[in-house]
């Protein structure tokens, strides 16, 4: 019945002769499949419900074990995270032949792996951290536009919108869907190569190191991040001249633009020099900003969703199987 298009129903009348055949509607189809399920699965309800226990176990087991991994781990459970957002994608794109990501995953892929070389060079160039921070934020910039768009367009489509421009509401939805998960997929992978890059490229200025306690004292006219001067002015050219400085409450300067890229790209939290925690209320007082925090914070909800959600349905399902359930 499934591989024909058409079904025809077969009716044998008393006398034992076949009457024409008539095509199915999609509702009868739907019908007799549907029956078809509850037929098989009919005495099942207490293997369903050990199904369904063995999933939840399965969630709650895997998150704890997530928590500490990355408690414990943090830079092997990013790697590897980092690893299953790059290929897992890739992997269900080419089976499905989804030829147009596959092309913008190739571009990014091409020009992120440039940037992340240019940051691990010794010794690191001037212009290398602004480089940096630059395409990050370029890249954090234009997927969080894409992910604003197309959650608007899913949204209008579900309030009929698309009728006022003759778009069919399947197109409407794939386009904002496909839209919605370019900013949200991207977004991840920029966020997760910056924050390797600017430990790659903070570790080599020697202002910062793995335990914590810089090798290199810090002028007061250096920036922490980029390992440039600071060009220091007096208020009445706060609107002319040289780049402009941020001080954070610890009491240590940096370019604006670097201490920006660092928190928002970098995903840091704490003073490039001396760890202490950043304000980000108060660096980022102005509300259109602040979106761009929350982004953030959303894309690391997605990178479990995208990467060790199927991992763990996978798993389910090799233990379903070994206990032999259906």
């Amino acid at each position: 019945m499934a591989e024909e298009d058409v079904v025809k129903e077969i009716a044998v009348e008393s006398n034992g002769s076949i009457p024409n055949a008539k095509p199915l509607s999609k509702e009868e189809l739907w019908r007799i499949e549907h029956e078809k399920l509850h037929a098989k699965h009919k005495g099942h309800e207490a293997m369903h419900m050990e199904m369904v226990l063995i999933l939840f176990s399965t969630l709650i087991v895997a998150q704890v074990l997530l928590v500490k991994w990355k408690k414990h781990y943090y830079k092997s459970f990013m790697t590897v995270t980092l690893v299953g957002m790059w290929l897992i994608p890739l992997y269900f794109n080419v089976q499905l032949k989804f030829w147009r990501m596959l092309c913008a995953w190739a571009l990014f892929s091409v020009l992120t792996g440039f940037i992340v070389f240019k940051s691990t060079r010794k010794p690191v160039a001037p212009s290398t951290p602004r480089l940096v921070y630059k395409w990050f934020l370029f890249v954090h910039k234009v997927t969080y536009g894409l992910g604003i768009l197309g959650y608007v367009i899913v949204c209008m489509t579900m309030l009929g919108m698309n009728l006022m421009f003759a778009i069919k509401p399947d197109t409407a939805m794939e386009f904002g869907v496909t839209v919605l998960f370019y900013g949200l997929y991207f977004g991840v992978l920029g966020r997760d190569f910056a924050e390797i890059c600017a430990d790659k490229i903070a570790s080599k200025l020697g202002y910062t190191s793995k335990g914590g306690l810089p090798s290199r004292s810090l002028e007061t006219n250096i920036c922490a991040v980029c390992g440039q001067e600071l060009v220091l002015r007096s208020d009445e050219d706060e609107d002319d001249g040289p780049e402009k400085t941020y001080k954070l409450t610890c009491g240590h300067l940096f370019h604006e633009f670097c201490i920006r890229g660092w928190c928002i790209v970098g995903k840091k939290q704490t003073c490039p020099y001396c760890k202490e925690k950043v304000d980000l209320k108060r660096m980022f007082c102005n509300p259109w900003e602040r979106p761009h925090v929350l982004f953030g914070q959303l894309l690391d909800w997605i990178r479990y969703l995208v990467v060790w959600q199927p991992i763990i349905i996978v798993v389910v399902q090799i233990i379903i199987y070994c206990l032999g359930l259906e």
